[in-house]
């Protein structure tokens, strides 16, 4: 009975959570955030970050927690940290040399997809935005019901 407790609580119900929010974001916006498949959706962020997997593409909703510097060496990248319905951060970095930077605030909500690295902070998600040349199908970012790309 207590592994079942625990399964509940460190898989179960953070899924949950996640989900709620997802909802949550889609009924408040009125955008679809089904925008294709991905190799890891929402709560399963945990795992792989359990697993130290690295280049799956994601799909996340969460609140920002901090704004952080741009990062301006090579490509420009907006850069925060997104925390999830399980208290997991993540740290994003949106390309704004391919796509539009996005007017964030603290606490704002967020839906994105974008590729997860690893990292032993609880990993950063990037490629946030269009594919350039067109081979892959992308990832995106809703604020305030308007999806950058």
């Amino acid at each position: 009975m207590n592994r079942r407790l625990h399964l509940l609580r460190n898989r179960v119900l953070p899924l949950l959570v996640v989900l709620a929010l997802l909802l949550w974001q889609h009924f408040q916006s009125g955008t679809d955030f089904r925008s294709g498949s991905s190799d890891v959706v929402s709560g399963e962020v945990a795992a792989t970050f359990t697993a130290q997997h690295a280049g799956q593409w994601v799909e996340v909703a969460g609140r920002v927690t901090r704004l952080l510097a741009d990062d301006d060496e090579g490509s420009r990248h907006q850069r925060f940290i997104l925390e999830l319905g399980s208290r997991q951060t993540l740290l994003v970095s949106h390309n704004i040399d391919l796509a539009k930077r996005l007017p964030l605030a603290r606490n704002d909500q967020v839906a994105l997809r974008g590729r997860y690295e690893w990292n032993d902070r609880g990993g950063v998600v990037h490629w946030t935005h269009h594919d350039p040349a067109g081979r892959l199908q992308g990832g995106w970012i809703v604020h305030e019901g308007t999806r950058y790309r």
